[in-house]
């Protein structure tokens, strides 16, 4: 792939994911939206247990389980994160991942420009200690940025590590602790020897040097360094093996920015993670953090002896590693192996030939990758076309990668929410139907005559004066027309004599340029009258809101919900029971009832708008047209246009009121004269008697009320599984 391709491709792949990253924070949002709605009715079936006298219902209480729900929600935040942080990135990341004295430093040092200076390398012992991300960026002189751990982060995420492992006992709260007190002696009945004492004499490293590094626990992050003092942030020891830096034990992580020899790569950075087969605790979880989150290809590195090697456990181990971060995307896909190929004069001497073997046996040992290639790790040249290969890869699979990486994801989410929306629906049923009772039923009969008096009456009279008033012109509908018909006049895209004259030559003529603006002009005059819709739905909302007051005031539903407005409707809606059929629907025609601009009014504009498009235009061009023409046509055209609409839309000013009228009369009917309908508003009643008759019912209202408290915190948790409300893809 030609160089300067690959860097705007990547620039592509960079942008396009973005929006999906933002997508991703939504239904992270959603998902712990839904953890605490499970959780406080996880709290509320505890309370239960204690109140409810009914065995079975206990039994059904008992059954529900949350807690498989929330596990799942946990790991699936924490892989929505990891896909997050690679969604956000402004570079595409190569990890080089390797155990010490391998060349991954050399590596590094051919392919960013750098120098042992700041890439710390050495025959002896581990130079690197802390992660390094490197940007390439042909613009600027080398620096870097370094980012600090506070105490907090100090202590729990590098000490406490050690303690733990190590079965020190109590882990330090302060630093002040821990510097205070000598360390604890590693018990002897440790499992090991060798092992747990290299790890105990890393924790003392950071014990006995603490006070040469403490204050940069108190700094601010990122400080900003120069190229000669990143050597000081990122390695253990100086360029000639003096062990006397200790600021890399305070440090999280540092950025280096610097331009590449190959000043193509594109917007490309290079994690360098620490050699590993060192005894440092918890190296291995952040190689995984850092691969699962902040890498989008893997370079394994290896030098094989020129004496003789092959595969060991410890490169299984950390292949497997490394293969565990990403459970979503097999490693294969994104990673490949270099053999760091060494010559006659160097200390390794030619290890050609071992280079062939490890190759060879590659797949033996279930190491698979993209590519084994051979390179000398120390050569420029060499490095760069190594780059360049997986840099080309990546630029052609890596958003083939990012899907099926995050297909996975959103699989997992879709199977959790079925699996919320079925545990939720037994905790819908666990406390059964209401149970009646004799004694009240008297009393209920004589409240409820009242209350359907009440309601028949408020409701009748609501639909008289919605009749008296459905042939008028509604106010707002006709304020919103006169200005979208305004806004036409003012704003009307018709182009001046010099924007033909340009258009004309653009396009080679004009009759072209002619069409072009007939379309423009008709699309731009269109939407206009979008905004129309909102003028249609005003009134509607504010007669449905006052069916609402009817029912809150009359009716004496006000302690169902304390929602009011037109959403009053549709929380009683989903209130009404399955069973009571008339009524349902009465309730859903009216709350689910919408007029709009493209079912009512969109077909009756455009057919005036025939005029503004090219095949049907009734002003053709003369055989030498002109931009005088143009104009004059473009100008008389949009005044018959709009002409048109404004007195298709004069004769729709009456059609919110009728249709206002019509949806309350078809709901009374639904609700007050259908038969059967006055049966199944008692039967409702009957149910929520002690909410409606509070001071009538209340002793008897008890069960009724845990079973409504119930059934609100499962529907606030079922409506954290709506469908929409995990999907990012």
């Amino acid at each position: 792939m030609n160089a300067t391709n690959r860097a705007e491709k990547i620039v592509s792949i960079i942008e396009k994911r973005r929006p999906l990253a933002q997508k991703i924070e939504r239904v992270e949002a959603n998902l712990k939206s839904l953890s605490s709605a499970l959780r406080s009715l996880e709290n509320h079936r505890n309370e239960l247990l204690a109140r409810v006298d009914d065995a079975n219902a206990m039994g059904r209480l008992k059954e529900i389980d949350m807690s498989w729900l929330q596990l799942s929600i946990t790991a699936e935040l924490e892989v929505l994160n990891k896909l997050k942080v690679r969604f956000c990135r402004d570079t595409l990341n190569i990890g080089v991942v390797g155990r010490a004295r391998q060349g991954k430093s050399r590596l590094l040092q051919s392919l960013t420009g750098l120098t042992a200076a700041e890439i710390p390398d050495g025959d002896r012992q581990h130079c690197t200690g802390v992660r390094s991300i490197i940007h390439h960026n042909p613009n600027v002189e080398t620096y870097g940025e370094v980012w600090f751990h506070d105490h907090r982060s100090f202590l729990d995420e590098v000490i406490a590590p050690y303690y733990e492992k190590l079965y020190l006992g109590a882990k330090p709260i302060t630093i002040t602790e821990f510097v205070a007190n000598p360390l604890p002696p590693l018990p002897h009945n440790l499992p090991g020897y060798a092992e747990p004492g290299a790890m105990y004499e890393h924790l003392t490293r950071y014990h006995t040097h603490l006070e040469k590094y403490r204050h940069l626990l108190q700094e601010p992050s990122p400080r900003l360094i120069s190229r000669n003092e990143i050597r000081e942030y990122v390695a253990q020891d100086t360029p000639d093996g003096q062990r006397i830096f200790f600021n890399y034990l305070a440090v999280r992580e540092v950025k280096i920015v610097c331009k590449f020899p190959n000043t193509d790569v594109g917007q490309i950075a290079l994690v360098d993670m620490p050699g590993l087969g060192d005894t440092g605790v918890g190296d291995e979880e952040r190689l995984m953090k850092t691969l699962g989150q902040d890498v989008d290809g893997i370079l394994f590195v290896r030098m094989p002896k020129s004496s003789g090697d092959y595969w060991a456990d410890v490169d299984v181990r950390l292949y497997d590693t490394a293969r565990a971060s990403l459970v979503d995307l097999p490693i294969e896909l994104w990673s490949f192996m270099v053999l760091n190929r060494t010559n006659t004069e160097s200390k390794n001497g030619d290890n050609y030939n071992n280079c062939q073997d490890l190759a060879d046996t590659l797949k033996e040992k279930h190491l698979r990758v993209v590519r084994c290639v051979t390179a000398n790790c120390a050569n420029i040249e060499a490095a760069g076309e190594v780059l360049d290969e997986i840099l080309n890869y990546l630029a052609q699979k890596i958003t083939s990668l990012d899907e099926q990486y995050a297909s996975s994801c959103q699989d997992r989410l879709i199977q959790l929410q079925n699996g919320a929306i079925a545990e939720l629906e037994k905790a819908r049923k666990a406390l059964g139907e209401a149970v009646q009772q004799d004694n009240w039923f008297p009393v209920f009969l004589q409240l409820f005559d009242e209350l359907w008096n009440d309601v028949t009456s408020g409701l009748e009279k609501l639909l008289r004066h919605l009749k008296q008033q459905r042939n008028a012109q509604d106010i707002y509908f006709k304020q919103q027309v006169e200005a979208a018909v305004a806004a036409c006049r003012a704003d009307t895209a018709i182009p001046s004599l010099d924007e033909i004259e340009k258009r004309r030559d653009r396009v080679g003529g004009y009759p072209n340029a002619y069409y072009e603006y007939l379309n423009e002009l008709r699309a731009h005059l269109s939407q206009h009258f979008l905004a129309l819709d909102i003028g249609l739905k005003q009134l509607l909302f504010k007669v449905k809101s006052q069916v609402a007051e009817v029912l809150v005031t009359q009716g004496r539903l006000n302690g169902l919900t304390e929602t009011r407005g037109y959403e009053f409707l549709n929380e009683i809606t989903q209130e009404l029971p399955e069973s009571l059929l008339k009524l349902k629907l009465g309730f859903q025609i009216l709350a689910e009832f919408d007029i709009s601009y493209r079912g009512l009014i969109q077909h009756r504009i455009r057919k005036h708008l025939d005029g503004l498009t090219p095949d049907e235009t009734s002003l053709q061009l003369s055989k030498s047209p002109s931009a005088k023409e143009i104009l004059t046509n473009l100008k008389t055209l949009h005044a018959e246009a709009l002409y048109g609409c404004e007195t298709a839309l004069e004769g729709l000013l009456c059609e919110p009121s009728l249709a206002a009228f019509a949806i309350v009369e078809e709901f009374v009917d639904r609700v007050l004269r259908a038969e059967g309908a006055k049966t199944e508003w008692r039967i409702f009643l009957e149910e929520i008697r002690a909410i409606v008759w509070h001071d009538e019912f209340e002793q008897l209202g008890d069960r009724t009320r845990l079973r409504r408290e119930w059934l609100q915190s499962v529907e606030k948790a079922i409506i954290a599984t709506h469908i929409d409300s995990l999907q990012f893809l």
